[in-house]
């Protein structure tokens, strides 16, 4: 403790108090250390505020004070990062030091993965050797309220509509912080009802500019979308690497690529052949080449810690976040026609009846033949053989029949360019059949939902919203991705080698009595007591047959399914009726499947870029991490998607439009437009005078007084009465007005007699990512 002395302390005396304190060092503190007298005080505070003003020091909340740079001995910490090793990383809330970079303190936790990134602690601060470590003291609420929203001006005031289509409120705005009227923002609530202000605290731009709506879903739900110069310049370096030596050369084999027209990366090709080996006599070599993303990617890197900071790719209609930087994801690291890659290849040996007969992995270096479009490989293959064949040979009128009748030669040649893409997709095909096979046999879940595609111009403009059309090249890929998937568990298992699994639980009992009382409602029985498989779900479908009630009850089922995720822990895949199932075929846009390559690389004694110790030892938390990652990815591409549905129909505001009913709620029904999508409200209170009963079981909606039943499934007309392209929310009424009653498709009838219309709706597995 410092002994008193006569007069006001130095400015250098007062930085060794304030930093050698054991308590937060305020006025009162350096006055009483100092023992100063009451005229004395009024020159410290002086002496203080010049101090602060040469950026000597700082003051920290409660106005203790910390050298300018430093921390203070008891502040407020956001976690920043919780790293490979599970340290936990934080930075101070409040930070003023310009020019000076926030420090980054490790928090020495009580309990191991207690705290999460974004959590505020209040905790005890000590610098030591170079850096800084916390003693949290308590975990503090989380801070202001933040929504993302946009201004407008009504009255001469300001106002802030949330972008969420859940928050129905508007706030009015206290500070616009330089913003103007039509600016997305980001803003602050504080505040408590009814009087909740906002503060603006960023701009960020024109919510209705080209190609901005996905920037509302990057901004609201954090997605990472810069990558550090760190990270830039490590992959222009790591981009020139050679392919290296001893990779299996397969440059010769004419292995094709076939993706989305508007695929932005090509992770997987395939290739495929008639087996000459008499043991499978009637069966298929085939080979998946997979990008190599774990030569380029090594565990520990800058790219490597950006990719698993993101988890996965973010694929948007205007643009996509990758996973990596664009010089790997759309060049090195992605198949393309003519151009030397290096490719992970997994070679299979497929039987007749489409089971896997063996597999091994390589590092290869390929030489993709063509990068095809769906719909070209599909033009292709339909080209060659007869209508008549073609129509009823398969699911989606494919040329299966057609394909087996023609006789594919033992060995296929390479391809002369693209002249003979023909010879290439022919025993494609043909084995593929033999896959279908198996997957008949095994029955996965059949439930396919049509994906909505958003079609821009040059200028950002939307062109069209629809369906995307379901072919088999798409089935095709579908089924040769989950073979390599299948394979790349397996023989991890064999090796005992860490695997990060796809697991994808059966439903709960909960939600199998849910279902049980929903099919009720339609005289379709389901009994409890047997063993549900993926097949008992394709049997109530095959058992309802073309009846109309027919999408609501295969959307219930979806409903009744439960949500996959990353694991070491094998719990099998239950939608696919598989036991062993790993996410290996891309790299590029997923990191557990980089996880599983590094894996299969160090255990197959592949080279460099394999599993690093840790890894293997925290797969658990790894798993949850990029689960949840997912899981935003999904939340973002689907927000963004309803925003540019909502920015499409907004020309027809006022236009009555077929509808289908999608949920039934105690406050009214939603509802989509047929053949476009979105999801919109119709309010209960606007359904007429009569009171209407909610049955949460069956879900619908009923009049006391004229038996008018609403359930989903229904079609029915409504007007469009509001799309707002900023929450993607869309809100309908009666055809004539609020408070009339909507017509029904074959009358006003109980539920169970309602007539519907609509195609089909399945389970959502886009291409290859299931």
């Amino acid at each position: 403790m410092y002994k008193p002395k006569a007069g006001l302390p130095t400015r250098e005396q007062i930085l060794d108090f304030i930093a050698t304190s054991d308590v937060p060092a305020g006025k009162r503190e350096i006055a009483k250390g100092f023992g100063l007298s009451a005229q004395d005080k009024i020159g410290l505070k002086a002496l203080l505020k010049d101090m602060a003003d040469e950026g000597l020091i700082d003051s920290a909340p409660g106005r203790a004070f910390h050298k300018m740079g430093g921390v203070p001995k008891v502040t407020v910490l956001r976690i920043a990062d919780v790293d490979d090793g599970g340290n936990v990383w934080a930075v101070p809330e409040r930070w003023e030091a310009e020019g000076v970079p926030p420090p980054r303190l490790r928090v020495r936790e009580r309990k191991r993965g207690a705290l999460g990134v974004g959590e505020r602690i209040l905790a005890r601060t000590e610098e030591a050797g170079n850096g800084w470590i916390a003693h949290p003291m308590k975990v503090l609420a989380p801070a202001s309220e933040q929504v993302l929203g946009v201004l407008r001006e009504d009255g001469g005031r300001l106002w802030l509509t949330g972008v969420d289509k859940r928050e129905r409120r508007e706030f009015a705005v206290a500070d616009a912080g330089g913003a103007a009227p039509g600016d997305l923002v980001l803003a602050e609530l504080a505040g408590k009802p009814p009087k909740i202000a906002a503060r603006v605290v960023s701009k960020l731009g024109d919510p209705f500019a080209a190609r901005s709506f996905s920037l509302i879903a990057i901004h609201k739900l954090g997605i990472p979308d810069v990558f550090s110069q760190e990270a830039l310049a490590e992959a222009e370096r790591v981009s020139k690497l050679p392919l290296g030596e001893g990779r299996e050369d397969l440059r010769d084999v004419p292995i094709v690529a076939i993706d989305p027209e508007d695929a932005r990366d090509h992770d997987d090709a395939v290739w495929a052949e008639a087996d000459d080996d008499p043991a499978n006599a009637g069966g298929w070599k085939a080979i998946v080449a997979i990008a190599d993303v774990s030569f380029y990617v090594r565990p520990k890197s800058e790219v490597d810690r950006e990719a698993r900071r993101r988890g996965n790719s973010v694929y948007f209609p205007d643009r996509v976040v990758p996973m990596l930087l664009e010089i790997l994801s759309a060049e090195v690291c992605s198949l393309k026609e003519g151009a030397d890659r290096a490719a992970l290849a997994c070679h299979l040996r497929i039987g007749k009846d489409g089971s896997l007969k063996s597999w091994r992995f390589t590092r290869a270096v390929v030489r993709i033949a063509a990068n095809l479009a769906y719909e070209e490989a599909q033009a292709i293959i339909d080209a060659s053989s007869p209508p008549a064949l073609r129509e009823g040979a398969g699911e989606g009128g494919a040329p299966l029949d057609a394909v087996e009748s023609q006789e594919a030669p033992p060995q296929t040649p390479p391809v002369d360019g693209r002249r003979d893409m023909l010879a290439v997709l022919r025993p494609l095909w043909a084995c593929w059949q033999s896959l279908a096979k198996a997957r008949d046999a095994r029955a996965p879940l059949d439930l396919d939902l049509p994906e909505r595609r958003v079609v821009l111009d040059e200028q950002g403009r939307i062109m069209s919203v629809s369906p995307r059309e379901r072919l088999d090249a798409h089935r095709l890929i579908e089924d040769y991705m989950i073979a390599a998937n299948v394979a790349a568990a397996k023989a991890l298992e064999a090796k005992k080698a860490p695997v990060m699994y796809r697991i994808h639980e059966p439903p709960s009992r909960e939600k199998l009595m849910a279902l049980k009382e929903y099919l009720e409602t339609f005289d379709v029985p389901f009994a409890l007591g047997q063993v549900v498989r993926p097949a008992t779900f394709n049997h109530i479908i095959e058992r309802i047959g073309d009846a109309d009630f027919r999408p609501q009850v295969m959307e219930q089922i979806l409903r009744t399914q439960t949500q996959a995720y990353y694991a070491p822990g094998n719990h099998g895949h239950f939608g696919l009726s598989l036991g062993s199932y790993a996410h290996f075929t891309s790299p590029i846009r997923r990191y557990a499947d980089l996880l599983v390559h590094r894996s299969l690389v160090s255990a197959y004694g592949l080279g460099e870029g394999g599993l690093p110790a840790d890894d293997a030892a925290n797969m658990e938390s790894v798993g949850e991490i990029i689960s949840r990652l997912e899981r935003r990815a999904m939340e973002a591409e689907r927000d963004t998607t309803d925003r540019y549905v909502a920015a499409f129909l907004s020309e027809r505001v006022g236009q009555v439009m077929d509808v289908r009913i999608t949920d039934v709620t105690n406050f009214g029904f939603f509802a989509t437009v047929e053949g476009i999508g979105g999801d919109g409200l119709m309010p209960v209170r606007d359904l007429g005078g009569e009171y209407f009963r909610f049955d949460e079981g069956a879900r619908t909606l009923t009049g006391e007084h004229s038996g008018d039943v609403f359930a989903q499934g229904q079609t029915l007309e409504l007007r469009l009465a509001e799309a707002n392209p900023v929450s993607g929310a869309l809100r309908f009424e009666m055809p004539e007005g609020k408070g009339a009653a909507p017509p029904m498709r074959g009358g006003r009838k109980p539920v169970r007699e309602i007539k519907h219309r609509g195609r089909p709706m399945n389970i959502r597995h886009k291409g290859k990512r299931r």
